[in-house]
């Protein structure tokens, strides 16, 4: 039986994109998970546990599947111990197939899979401290230090590294808030 499983995440909240690829696949089953988080991924426990010898399991990609290089050697583990299989289209990864990957192309799969990891948890961490209002990037200075750095600039009085010394903007901010 061909099964295909989606998570959401950042970029595929809903399993929008998910669902269109593994439609084309012709699974017979779909399963969703209802969280992005690593713990308690309840549906996917679930279909590892249910899984009959023979089924394959039908991701986007194998971000979706796992949450860490140890996770997926796991589920790969447990999943060929039950005699089923994984298919992950993105990478072109069918595990009832013989291995048609040479070394370089499993390890640049793997580097892939880690950056997406690195790259999701990433995005998910801004859009949490968004929803509470952290605001991301350098803080910016106050105005009246750079309006005091700019007349001093102005004035001619001042060398670069005495209106540092007084108000904090540098070189490049105070040229910056100039040319403004």
């Amino acid at each position: 039986m061909l099964i295909g499983y989606m998570r959401p995440y950042q970029n595929d909240i809903q399993c929008k994109q998910q669902q269109d690829i593994l439609i084309k696949t012709q699974c017979e089953t779909f399963i969703l998970e209802e969280h992005a988080t690593a713990k308690n991924r309840v549906k996917l426990v679930e279909m590892i546990d249910n899984l009959d010898s023979g089924d394959k399991i039908v991701v986007t990609k194998l971000f979706a599947l796992a949450d860490s290089t140890r996770h997926l050697m796991e589920l790969l583990e447990v999943i060929e111990a039950k005699g089923a299989f994984i298919w992950s289209i993105f990478e072109d990864i069918d595990t009832s197939h013989r291995p048609k990957h040479t070394l370089s192309d499993m390890v640049k799969h793997l580097v892939t899979f880690q950056s997406d990891m690195i790259s999701e948890k990433t995005k998910q961490g801004l859009h949490e401290a968004k929803q509470k209002g952290v605001t991301s990037g350098r803080p910016k200075k106050p105005d009246e230090n750079v309006q005091r750095a700019i007349q001093m600039y102005q004035s001619k009085n001042y060398s670069l590294d005495e209106i540092k010394r007084e108000t904090g903007i540098s070189k490049s901010t105070l040229y910056r808030y100039m040319e403004s």
